[in-house]
């Protein structure tokens, strides 16, 4: 069986031209004709998606080739996209950028899914120029379906004309040409851009949206869009009633979730419940598993540190031996303190004997290999984790490291997390579609603890 998938990629020259910007306005835009809408980003990135949910008013999904694998990333692209009008996918970087060997990068992606690429120049400083950076990104690998451009940051009717007349003479095709607008910026800070949650996200999208409809040829993306060739589609895997009970930390200290991963949690017999630790007093009732994701927990380290009875019960639930799960704002949120970018000396969980502290600058950003180095409640000794690792905080523990990580840029080594009791924590984010087998263990974790357990059922 097979189906069009009517998809297209949205790519860059290079981080910084204004993708993530043009595709949430696209999105928006689309979302505004009608149209049923599925967005996606190329690489482990949370915060784009945020950006892209707000915009279309569904989960967006991360299509990253080293931490799920090709095969289980086409599957997970065909069973989300299934019945949408239309999905998009944003890149990551410039074009052929991506991890060692170019992993995950925007090409890579687009040859998986055989999609059509759009690629947005940043032409604020360029006039003719332009015309030879698309030409040399065409030429560069011509497997690659490179339909057209939209031209980004123009100052003039004239910029304009300068541009699309080389890119004519190539025969270039311009999907759109949209003016320089202070308006459209948005926020970013050590990490990124800022999560939606935090700022004016919903007023930015409604310009840009506009302007992307004004100065883009939509109907004709969407035309190329339709145009996709067909994909192969997947029997769906079947989701077992849920048995267990996990609590996940979710809001604006914690929001670092791989919507797929999560799918894969359900899929296992899990029966996810949210709660928050900036606003909640108690964890959920009846929960066998606790989750805490990244986010940014040292932007709202007085918070967290005001409610003590969150934290006081992540503590004795961690001394039951509640299997509990973290990955990096999260590991940060467990230790005994946290020291932010001024200094300031903050009380957290307890439950891990360190401190975090925030530097100036980056510590690490890439994909690793994780080799377990004890048996946990996410896997046996030996067993080898996927996983991406982006952080400007330093962790000083005295609990024992369950991981050795291998840098696969450099191929340095190092020890990194913690491990105690029914805990692992660490700077990792591993995503449960594709380590499926640390998503069953913790799944079968959970479900030891229920069943002995007095903690489960009070």
């Amino acid at each position: 069986m097979s189906n069009n998938f009517p998809r297209l990629i949205i790519a860059a020259t290079q981080s910084g031209s204004g993708k993530t910007t043009i595709t949430a306005g696209l999105l928006a835009a689309l979302k505004n004709r009608g149209l049923d809408v599925q967005a996606y980003k190329v690489g482990p990135d949370y915060i784009d998606t945020g950006w892209h949910a707000l915009a279309c008013g569904k989960i967006s999904h991360n299509l990253d080739s080293w931490l799920v694998g090709a095969d289980k990333l086409k599957k997970i692209f065909v069973e989300t996209s299934a019945g949408a009008d239309l999905s998009i996918i944003e890149g990551v970087m410039g074009l052929f950028d991506g991890g060692k060997g170019v992993i995950s990068s925007t090409a890579q992606i687009s040859k998986l899914l055989d999609a059509p690429i759009i690629l947005v120049i940043d032409a604020k400083s360029m006039g003719t120029s332009a015309a030879a950076v698309a030409l040399g990104f065409r030429e560069f690998d011509k497997s690659v379906k490179l339909a057209g451009v939209i031209l980004n940051r123009l100052g003039s009717d004239s910029h304009r004309k300068i541009i699309v007349d080389a890119l004519n003479t190539l025969g270039i095709k311009v999907f759109g040409a949209i003016k320089r607008n202070d308006e459209f910026f948005l926020p970013e800070r050590h990490l990124g851009l800022v999560p939606t949650a935090e700022n004016n996200a919903v007023d930015v999208i409604k310009k840009i949206s506009a302007a992307v409809e004004a100065q883009v040829d939509i109907d004709a993306l969407i035309d190329l869009a339709k145009n996709s060739a067909p994909l192969k589609n997947f029997v769906r895997d079947k989701k077992i009633s849920p048995t267990i009970k996990i609590a996940i930390a979710k809001d604006e200290a914690f929001n670092f979730y791989y919507g797929a991963g999560l799918s894969e949690l359900e899929r296992l017999g899990a029966e996810i419940i949210f709660f928050s630790p900036l606003n909640d007093e108690r964890l959920p009732e009846n929960i066998s598993g606790l989750i805490i994701g990244g986010g940014f927990p040292e932007m709202f380290a007085a918070q967290l540190e005001q409610n003590k009875k969150i934290r006081a019960e992540i503590f004795h639930a961690a001394e039951v031996g509640l299997p509990i799960f973290a990955e990096c704002g999260g590991f940060m949120y467990l230790m005994s303190r946290l020291i932010d970018f001024d200094g300031k000396i903050f009380e957290m969980c307890g439950v891990i004997d360190g401190v975090a502290t925030m530097t100036k600058k980056l510590q690490t950003v890439g994909y690793v290999e994780a080799e377990i180095l004890r048996d946990c409640l996410i896997g046996r000794a030996g067993e080898k984790i996927r996983a991406h690792e982006f952080h400007f905080s330093m962790a000083e523990t005295s609990d024992e490291k369950i991981f050795k990580c291998r840098r696969m840029r450099t191929g340095a080594e190092y020890f990194a997390g913690a491990a105690k009791k029914n805990l692992v924590a660490s700077y990792l984010h591993i995503h449960f579609a594709g380590s499926t087998s640390a998503a069953r263990n913790f799944i079968q974790a959970c479900k030891n603890f229920q069943a002995s357990n007095f903690f489960a059922s009070s």
